[in-house]
């Protein structure tokens, strides 16, 4: 931000730094900003008319704030007004300028969800850490979780988002989307995302899921008959995965301890440790990042949102499990 102002210093003599200051530091230092440029510079205003154009790392800046913090357009306007982490992060100077408003930041953000440009900068993220060694590849835990959606129709149009549909779990019904994870099963890491409405099943997206090089593949009960459906059996690479997929349990323990039992409690134990590295990511996304209800409406727009936040929970795994990037 070049000189510091008085507030700069003051806020230096503080004894503690909050730890919202902490993770927009280590996101500042992680994140390859000059190649996330790159990826929007082609569909951003050309500034060949009329007031130049915000900077598209500063507007950039600003839509992740948002997504990291759950926040409104004129949500995040006002918190960056009033938070010295977010206006440091943003790299601004309040004597030379002020941060983008709402309306801007509302555009910028309709260009990255027409573009799908929160799906490219996952893939650029993804093929660093694969450059930097970080994937293990050979086995994928599959995983879905449920973005609920606003269930009321007092809005304009007088009706719910026609994207999302309801399920039950349990013995509870859920209204909104799902998002469906593939993990690297080695590091924790998020290598694929398909979202889709809540009634779509877990087993039918699996195969989107899975890399070339798989041999293994881990999934709670929900995933159970994988291994018969068409679109594994049919590839000739898909149907010779391993497939461990944790019992359901009233099946395990119908019956008492019996020995046979006993080691099927012991296999499906040792399957959920594996598979227990996905539950990481869900808390990632819908408790770090708050993304626990859809924002927008449409598949699309939270979609692209989600994009954003796994790539920054891939980022965020690897530093607090000391891994350089």
């Amino acid at each position: 931000m070049g000189q510091q102002s008085f507030t700069d210093v003051e806020y230096g003599g503080r004894r503690k730094v909050s730890k919202r200051e902490q993770f927009l530091d280590v996101m500042e230092e992680i994140i390859p900003w000059d190649e996330w440029v790159n990826l929007v510079k082609p569909h951003y205003y050309a500034g060949e008319r009329g007031r130049p154009p915000v900077g598209i790392e500063k507007m950039l800046r600003m839509y992740l704030l948002q997504s990291w913090f759950n926040l409104s357009d004129e949500g995040v306007e006002d918190a960056v007004f009033d938070s010295y982490a977010m206006r440091k992060f943003m790299k601004l100077d309040f004597m030379q300028e002020n941060a983008p408003d709402a309306t801007t930041l509302l555009h910028f953000r309709r260009i990255l969800e027409e573009s799908a440009l929160g799906k490219a900068m996952f893939e650029a993220i993804n093929r660093a850490l694969e450059a930097g060694g970080h994937f293990m590849r050979g086995g994928t835990i599959v995983d879905a979780t449920i973005i609920s959606a606003p269930a009321s129709v007092k809005n304009a149009d007088k009706k719910r988002d026609e994207e999302m549909t309801s399920t039950r779990k349990g013995s509870n019904w859920h209204f909104g989307m799902k998002a469906h994870v593939g993990v690297d099963a080695g590091s924790g890491l998020i290598h694929s995302l398909v979202t889709t409405t809540a009634s779509v099943q877990d087993v039918t997206q699996a195969h989107r899921l899975l890399r070339e090089d798989d041999h293994a593949v881990y999934g709670d009960n929900g995933y159970a008959g994988l291994e018969k459906r068409p679109e594994m059996q049919d590839d000739a690479k898909k149907s010779g995965i391993r497939f461990d997929i944790n019992g359901r349990k009233g099946k395990i323990y119908r019956g008492g301890l019996t020995v046979s039992s006993f080691w099927a409690r012991e296999m499906d134990r040792m399957k959920s440790r594996v598979r227990s590295k996905v539950e990481f990511v869900f808390r990632y996304i819908k408790v770090e990042f708050g993304y626990r209800k859809t924002r927008y409406r449409g598949l699309k727009k939270n979609e692209n949102r989600l994009f954003i936040l796994a790539a920054s929970a891939n980022l965020l795994t690897c530093v607090r499990a000391g891994r350089s990037i």
